[in-house]
């Protein structure tokens, strides 16, 4: 392509300081070093976390460097590689990862877990192996988050984070693989491990949480019960498969109580998909004891959960997911194929869909409620 081996110059939207709002700038995208392939960003989801890094705030907060381009569940086409790639060539269409899969480490080669650890340390502060992000502005360098920053036209990635899918998929819908449907789905069917004809509960209704109702769907759960304060969301809870939905606002009794009275001591499985310590517990503690499992999906790094002993010594079982369990390379065209074979939904989260200078409306309707996902065409 003509811009191979060249900087392009773009649009991002730049994060320059904690709390504040993103600005549309134009950018510089250096072209990729060894392992790399720079992407031509087509579409992406607006995050909860993505959210979390820009506006949250409490003494757990991880330290970021700013400036800094969020963004990391998107989809789009390889512009050029760098030295040393052999899997991925110009006009493939890709899914860039937060969660690398470089396939050659004792954790890639283990089926207990999908968390590679290739580049992970610098992709966590925002730079690729060399220490250095490949996008820069006004002169400076700008910190790519998770290693991604798909709110940029274009990017850089690590040939290991990034996953090779059909060329007829739909990049503005398929984008949602990177990220929410994927955490939730896999929280229900791999981590959760959900069983036919159990009785679940999903704790917060929003992308992750829907996905993982209908993970629990897929599994053949007799019934999934949704639980959240908003209930505009119920209605696409039921459209995915949830049997029945809770709003705790509606009871004068914690969630776990209502929960535990209506399935004769609990659910068999709970799924908590919002982030926040209150209701990890809560959703522990809705589970059936003697063999209900709480999988925790909803991400936080602000606060300590607080887990009562006699809960996990009666034998419940607490789980943590990290991207649904799935292992990224190999499992996102998977997920694709089967959301093209009609076997998993996408469109039904998709709720809006803006231009890049609408990136700050985006993150209002998410921190409103009023959206489950947003999708930016770039």
């Amino acid at each position: 392509m003509s811009t191979t081996g060249q900087v392009i110059k773009c649009r991002a939207a730049v994060a320059w300081e904690h709390g504040q709002p993103l600005v549309i700038e134009d950018v510089e995208v250096a072209p990729p070093k060894a392992h790399e392939v720079r992407i031509r960003n087509v579409a992406t989801g607006v995050c909860h976390t993505d959210w979390e890094y820009m506006y949250g705030t409490g003494e757990g907060m991880k330290p970021r460097p700013f400036p800094l381009v969020l963004g990391h569940e998107a989809a789009g086409v390889v512009e050029s590689v760098g030295p040393g790639v052999t899997i991925f060539s110009p006009g493939d269409q890709v899914i860039p990862l937060f969660l690398p899969q470089c396939g050659e480490c004792e954790r890639c080669l283990s089926p207990k877990t999908n968390q590679c650890r290739k580049n992970w340390a610098n992709t966590q502060m925002g730079v690729l192996a060399d220490g250095t992000s490949r996008i820069s502005c006004r002169g400076q360098q700008v910190y790519q988050f998770l290693g991604v920053s798909s709110f940029s036209q274009y990017t850089v990635v690590p040939d290991t984070s990034l996953a090779k899918i059909r060329s007829d998929a739909p990049l503005d819908k398929v984008c949602l693989l990177g990220c929410g449907v994927s955490t939730g789905y896999g929280a229900a069917l791999k981590t959760g491990k959900v069983e036919k004809d159990a009785s679940c509960a999903v704790f917060g209704l929003g992308c992750v949480g829907l996905a993982a109702v209908m993970g629990c769907r897929a599994a053949g759960a007799r019934r999934i019960i949704g639980v959240d304060v908003n209930p505009d969301k119920f209605a696409k809870a039921a459209a995915l498969g949830a049997t029945e939905c809770v709003n705790p606002a509606d009871h004068g009794k914690p969630i776990q109580e209502v929960l535990a009275e209506m399935t004769d001591g609990g659910v068999d499985y709970a799924l908590e998909c919002v982030g926040s310590p209150a209701v990890m517990s809560a959703a522990l503690e809705s589970t059936v004891d003697a063999w209900g499992t709480c999988v925790i999906a909803g991400w936080t790094e602000r606060e300590a959960m607080k887990v009562k002993v006699e809960q996990i010594l009666l034998g419940r079982t607490l789980k943590g997911t990290y991207f649904g369990g799935w292992k990224s390379v190999q499992d996102v065209p998977r997920l694709v194929d089967d959301y093209m074979n009609h076997k998993l939904k996408l469109d039904e989260f998709i709720t809006h869909n803006l231009p890049l200078d609408q990136i700050n409306v985006a993150f209002d309707l998410l921190n409103s409620g009023k959206s489950i996902r947003t999708v930016i065409t770039l």
